[in-house]
This record gives C-alpha cells, sequence and structure tokens, in this order.
C-alpha cells in the first residue's frame, strides 16, 4: 500500500495550491519495495540525519544455521511456502518466516530481508 504523498501543490489551472495542513505521523515513511528472489541487489538510502540505509531489493544466498551451530552461505533454489501471504510464493518474495528451499535443505527465513542487506535463515530439514 503506498503512502500519502499528499495533494498536488497545482490546480487544474495552473495556479497555486495552499493546503490546510501538513503530513500525519502515521503518513510517514517510503513504500515497502518487497525483496524478490534473484541475482543480489542493493539499493543505499538516506535516513534521517544523513545516515545510510541499506535496502535489498532481491537475493541470490542466505546464510543458513543448522542445529549444532554452523552457518553456511547457501544459494536459494525457490520459495515454498509463506505464512504472511500465499501470493508471495507465487510472485517468489522473500519475508520473515518464509519458508525456502536452498541447496543444503529447507530453511526458514527468521531475518527481516526488507530491512537489512543480508538473508539469514534456520535449517529445518537437509537434503
Amino acid at each position: 500500500m503506498p503512502t500519502w504523498q499528499g495533494r498536488s501543490l497545482k490546480k487544474p489551472t495552473g495556479g497555486r495550491r495552499r493546503l490546510s495542513r501538513g503530513k500525519r505521523k502515521r503518513e510517514m515513511g517510503r513504500d515497502f519495495v518487497p525483496p524478490r528472489l534473484g541475482s543480489t541487489k542493493v539499493v543505499e538510502e538516506r535516513g534521517m540525519g544523513g545516515r545510510r540505509k541499506l535496502r535489498l531489493l532481491s537475493a541470490e544466498f542466505a546464510n543458513v544455521s543448522d542445529s549444532s551451530g554452523k552457518t553456511k552461505k547457501a544459494k536459494i533454489l525457490s520459495i515454498l511456502e509463506n505464512p504472511a501471504n500465499r501470493d508471495f510464493v507465487r510472485t517468489q518474495t522473500l519475508t520473515k518466516g518464509a519458508i525456502v528451499q536452498t541447496e543444503i535443505g529447507r530453511a526458514r527465513v527468521t531475518s527481516r530481508p526488507g530491512r537489512g542487506p543480508v538473508v539469514n535463515a534456520v535449517l529445518l530439514e537437509e537434503k
């Protein structure tokens, strides 16, 4: 759902329109761009105070941890389930809690891929 960007400052005649109010706190922020499956793409965005934020647009690999605590970098083959929204499986969208098929087996995504530049997962069953 897109954030509210406000009413246009121009009238249909070309004249200027004065707004009766500013933005509300609930109307702040950027549109959510869901990270997809594909070659890894990360964009850098400017945050408040000049802070830099890294946002993941698409991911190819995940850091997969097994029950013994060892972590391996594994290629994501496909998205099998997504409890957040079943359409995310069809569109191959990565979100927290998604069940993915990797080279080493099925894993559940534990990180929030839209917020940080990495995908972390926990191994559910090995191949």
